[in-house]
């Protein structure tokens, strides 16, 4: 005779193997959710990324949905994996902790923030102030990139935070002011000398034999610039194009010529004289910048972390 599930014969074993496969789908899904990565997971499940893809492959027909939209690199929750974590992540962490996992895999816990904004600005500005979250345990995933792809890519699910130099249309993200940066006309001292004050007097026309210097071959600070200051169009193109403002300011502080650089990225070369202010406006041409997030509550407390202490310290920038 067979035996019923109530005996422990092979029925109860294979439903309770199936129990556990299910737990292991579960496991997996909430690693991949929480890290943004097929690979990611791989490294934290100890496991090969085919076996991480099987199992959420697996997940998907048991469940007739798409969990994960497949993006360049990484992936992003779809509508039911935000619904299908809200509703396991509470008990699969409990689970783990009663089995004595909690110390051992935090990662599995606490995913990496997801941040992207301007090399410049992650560089000199962002970066320094998160630097002690690492020796925290928060984990930070930081990506380069210029502001209209890397708001689309907020919007796929790619990042969680991302530092724009522009507010974004629409109400889908969540935006609020960051800081605001001056932008400057400089030179070094031996271009300065040449010029001396007459941008003051004569305009754009004193600059005329300078080479100048952008990260962009449509030179977008220096034209606006001229725009703000001079209420003029510019109508010449650059000498040297660096794609970095850091380049571009490591060009003309050796001789290059003039740019136009925001302010917080020259002021120690303004300080020790390697760069001169070109011009003075009384109404100089500012940006404000914004921090950008995904509408929504985070399920990382850590993006929440993040946030708030840029958005503290972006206040003294």
């Amino acid at each position: 005779m067979t035996p019923t599930h109530s005996d422990g014969g092979p029925a109860a074993q294979s439903s309770g193997s199936a129990a556990v496969s299910d737990l292991n789908l579960l496991r997996t899904f909430l690693v991949v959710y929480r890290s943004g990565s097929f690979t990611a997971a791989a490294g934290l499940l100890g496991l090969s990324q085919p076996t991480v893809t099987a199992q959420i492959r697996s997940l998907e027909r048991q469940t007739g949905r798409e969990l994960f939209a497949r993006l360049p690199r990484g992936v992003a929750p779809t509508p039911v994996a935000h619904d299908l974590a809200a509703r396991v992540a509470g008990p699969m962490d409990a689970l783990a902790a009663a089995a004595g996992h909690d110390e051992a895999s935090p990662e599995e816990r606490a995913a990496p923030v997801h941040l992207a904004g301007p090399a410049e600005l992650l560089c000199t500005r962002v970066l320094p102030v998160l630097a002690p979250l690492a020796a925290e345990g928060v984990r930070l995933r930081i990506v380069p990139g210029l502001t209209d792809p890397l708001l689309e890519e907020l919007r796929a699910g790619r990042h969680d935070l991302v530092v724009a130099t522009f507010r974004p249309r629409g109400r889908t993200l969540l935006s609020v002011p960051l800081m605001d940066e001056e932008f400057v006309l400089v030179a070094a001292p031996a271009w300065a000398a040449v010029v001396g004050d007459r941008v003051a007097r004569e305009g754009p026309a004193a600059l005329r034999t300078v080479p100048l210097v952008a990260y962009a071959e449509d030179v977008p600070l220096a034209r606006r610039y001229w725009r703000h200051v001079f209420g003029t169009r510019l109508s010449r193109s650059a000498a040297v194009t660096v794609p970095d403002l850091r380049g571009v300011l490591a060009a003309v502080a050796s001789g290059a010529g003039f740019s136009v650089l925001p302010r917080y990225l020259c002021e120690a070369e303004l300080a020790s004289g390697a760069l001169v202010p070109l011009h003075d406006p009384e109404d100089p041409p500012i940006n404000t910048g914004y921090l950008v997030q995904r509408p929504g509550r985070p399920d990382n407390p850590d993006v929440t972390r993040v946030r708030d202490l840029l958005v503290d310290a972006g206040r003294g920038w």
